[in-house]
């Protein structure tokens, strides 16, 4: 059993996000430890790139805000998903704000093995994903992380409207992930 970390990149709740994100937990939580961790229920600074972290007293940042919380859920997790709207080709910026404030020292401690991609978008354009995908294989490439698959969905614009069928690809893709 692993402990599988959702990370949802959206401020809109009930929107078609965690839709996928509930999707893939359902099939997750059949083998797993779950938990969703949505970017709404947190206040997370932007990190400035001031890298005080390398420095301080085990590499906390300055920034007094709910990182710390989730850099604590992160201590546990084996697997990471990240799941996200896709606005102008990239993920939110509540989510990125999270991912930069993962420019730490302190996640070599984390001991992750595995990252999997969820994203939805209203456009409908091929090359919709492709600027996340890149960024996606780069820290695999760089982490050295197995990638546990992608949930892709575009035309989703309105809350609901996410497929049945990518609700099935998404708990299809948590359910495979032993």
């Amino acid at each position: 059993m692993s402990k599988i970390i959702i990370l949802v990149g959206s401020m809109r709740k009930g929107g078609n996000t965690e839709l996928l994100a509930s999707a893939f937990a359902d099939g997750a939580g059949q083998n797993n430890d779950v938990e969703i961790i949505s970017v709404a229920d947190y206040s997370v600074n932007y990190c400035i790139g001031c890298n005080s972290c390398f420095k301080s007293k085990g590499n906390k940042c300055f920034q007094n805000d709910d990182m710390t919380h989730i850099y604590d859920k992160l201590m546990s997790a084996d697997i990471l998903v990240i799941a996200s709207p896709v606005y102008f080709y990239g993920v939110s910026a509540e989510l990125k704000a999270i991912i930069d404030r993962l420019h730490t020292p302190m996640r070599n401690k984390f001991k992750i093995t595995k990252l999997a991609l969820i994203l939805v978008g209203a456009a409908t354009l091929p090359e919709l994903f492709d600027s996340i995908k890149m960024q996606y294989q780069l820290v695999l490439d760089f982490f050295h992380l197995e990638d546990a698959g992608m949930v892709l969905v575009s035309g989703a614009k309105d809350k609901g409207d996410v497929s049945d069928k990518s609700l099935a690809e998404a708990y299809n893709l948590g359910f495979s992930i032993k």
